[in-house]
């Protein structure tokens, strides 16, 4: 008698389930030997060791160690397009943008850039992370780009909309990185949060005059 061979397979729920567990094991190792002994003295061979998994595991899972550090990166590089694309009727993309720096910053999200002082002194003590950030604001200013554009009923790559976009990520990544400022003085978030409202303000107000109306469909 023959057996299918799909029979004694896991079905495909349990395996993704098993699949994203062991992603999230790698993923917790890594953050705790990061924090314990730096980013850059650890290799990924300790982490998969630490895993009690292969070192190819952990490399089909995160191509990269920055991935195993930056594990929000996804979410960060699409956050200013997807507001502006998700903007309500009639909305400005600033107003958008604004609104949602806002929530952001009360929920203390780690996109916004609340990651708590140790996470923080890591980033910045390690080159690698801190390039890697820096691309992934430059990613993230592509993808605003492109949605202004959208939004504007212009050609993806128009002089306007990268301008804008430019303009925009500017103050995003400013206020990121005061954010991260705060937090390494040792601010809890209640503080940083207040503070970094109202300097957001400041900020946001400096764009009004070019940008109030743009992309306002």
């Amino acid at each position: 008698m023959t057996t299918d061979a799909t029979s004694s397979a896991p079905p495909t729920g349990l395996r993704e389930s098993k699949k994203q567990e062991t992603r999230q094991l790698i993923s917790d190792v890594a953050t705790g030997l990061f924090l314990a002994q730096g980013f850059e003295q650890t290799t990924i061979a300790d982490i998969a060791a630490a895993a009690r998994v292969a070192k190819k595991t952990v490399t089909n899972y995160f191509p990269r160690k920055e991935d195993l550090a930056l594990d929000h990166q996804d979410a960060f590089t699409v956050s200013l397009a997807s507001t502006v694309a998700d903007r309500q009727a009639g909305e400005s993309a600033l107003s958008a943008l604004r609104r949602a720096f806002t929530e952001a910053v009360v929920a203390a999200d780690p996109v916004a850039g609340f990651s708590g002082p140790d996470f923080a002194r890591m980033i910045a003590d390690s080159p690698t992370l801190s390039a890697r950030l820096r691309d992934l604001h430059d990613l993230r200013e592509a993808a605003l780009a492109d949605a202004l554009a959208d939004a504007a009923g212009a050609p993806r790559g128009h002089i306007t909309p990268r301008t804008a976009a430019a303009l925009l990520g500017a103050v995003h990544r400013t206020l990121f990185q005061r954010i991260q400022e705060l937090t390494l003085i040792g601010q809890d978030n209640a503080r940083i949060s207040a503070t970094v409202i109202a300097e957001a303000d400041s900020a946001f107000n400096l764009l009004e005059p070019s940008l109030a109306d743009y992309a306002a469909t």
